[in-house]
């Protein structure tokens, strides 16, 4: 169930994105003629008095269709209600819509969570440090500790409950390259005594490969008034924002080293249904997290893209003419290819790599 939810939050983001054109375009009194969410064969379609509505059978992403695009169309070339026909700002209105409107709900979503689940006031800390993702390649993951376990010792010192816990395990590994540590770590609810090595880093400091965090439950309080949600919620949001900006601002600059951090539907879904896992109220978070994503990935001023749409109207802009129809189709198809072979990829590579994980695998087919 919670692969499930996961798959529908990213529906209703694609869903929110192509209404954000839709409804911009329609607000204008610009012609739609499809409304499609998903790609391939159509499932199910409505046709209504302007517009065909149609779920389709590949929910990697939609379209909002436009008769200008459609050599069928009966409606006249000249028309003043089709999209080419309008002021470049009226068509950076609607080819922008679906970004603004991925941020605005990413910014609803966090408030609604704030007032569903309350407001972080405090931690509740107790012993050990949980450990997150853990590379399979990795020492740690070889020495048997895997995600979700609990570290509670390190060469018989315990792990203290408090937020000190977190840095004080990490400097211990930190400080002991090439030497045997013991970790007493808790499995499903099953102490166990590992002994493993860690290698040293670059830095001359001990690294095992895992990921670390503190073991600790949050506890929240029931907003004041709806003021203190939105205030809270657009702080919440000014955050992921510009953590979401640095991180792709870290893929331009340091490509080597953080290209490997990037995901594709697969994972996207292990991490939605993972965190429904763990608790359902964090799916609002990560519909936040992901639309922003997604809004910024569009922006972006690459062909196929909404960003490369844009990027077309301002040269259209600086020139008072738009580029040949040639060329902008040669850069758009070259883009949707490129976009396309890139999905490819990343699903292939992630689904060859969920093979090796079975917990996973199970619940695929649970």
């Amino acid at each position: 169930m919670s692969v499930l939810a996961a798959i529908a939050v990213l529906a209703i983001l694609i869903f929110v994105h192509e209404a954000g054109h839709f409804i911009a375009a329609r607000s204008q009194g610009i012609y739609v003629n499809r409304f499609s969410l998903g790609f391939g064969p159509v499932l199910w379609k409505y046709q209504g008095s302007q517009t065909e509505y149609a779920i389709r059978a590949f929910p990697l992403g939609g379209f909002v269709g436009f008769p200008d695009d459609d050599p069928d169309s009966d409606v006249p070339p000249n028309d003043p209600n089709l999209l080419r026909n309008r002021p470049i700002l009226d068509r950076a209105i609607v080819i922008s819509a679906g970004v603004i409107a991925n941020l605005i709900f990413a910014y609803l979503v966090l408030a609604l969570q704030l007032g569903i689940v309350g407001i972080l006031e405090s931690f509740q800390y107790q012993p050990g440090v949980i450990v997150k993702p853990v590379n399979e390649q990795s020492i740690a993951y070889q020495a048997g500790i895997r995600e979700g376990d609990i570290i509670l010792a390190i060469n018989g010192q315990e792990v203290p409950a408090d937020k000190t816990s977190t840095a004080l395990l990490t400097k211990e590994i930190q400080n002991n390259p090439q030497q045997q540590i013991e970790l007493k770590v808790k499995h499903q609810n099953e102490e166990k005594t590992l002994k493993l090595t860690p290698k040293e880093g670059t830095d001359g400091k001990g690294l095992i490969g895992i990921e670390l965090g503190p073991n600790a439950k949050g506890v929240y309080r029931r907003p004041h008034n709806p003021v203190e949600i939105f205030s809270i919620a657009a702080t919440r949001f000014q955050e992921l924002f510009v953590g979401t900006l640095s991180g792709f601002g870290q893929l331009i600059t340091n490509f080597q080293q953080t290209v490997g951090q990037v995901s594709g539907p697969v994972n996207i879904v292990k991490i939605g249904a993972k965190l429904a896992d763990d608790n359902s109220a964090n799916l609002l978070s990560f519909a936040a997290i992901i639309s922003i994503n997604l809004a910024i990935i569009n922006i972006l001023p690459l062909p196929a893209l909404d960003g490369g749409q844009l990027a077309f109207l301002l040269i259209e802009g600086l020139r008072g003419k738009p580029l040949p129809n040639r060329i902008q189709e040669g850069v758009m198809q070259t883009g949707l290819v490129l976009l396309l072979g890139l999905g490819i990829f990343l699903i292939v590579k992630e689904t060859t790599q969920l093979t090796s994980q079975l917990d996973w695998v199970q619940k695929l087919f649970q």
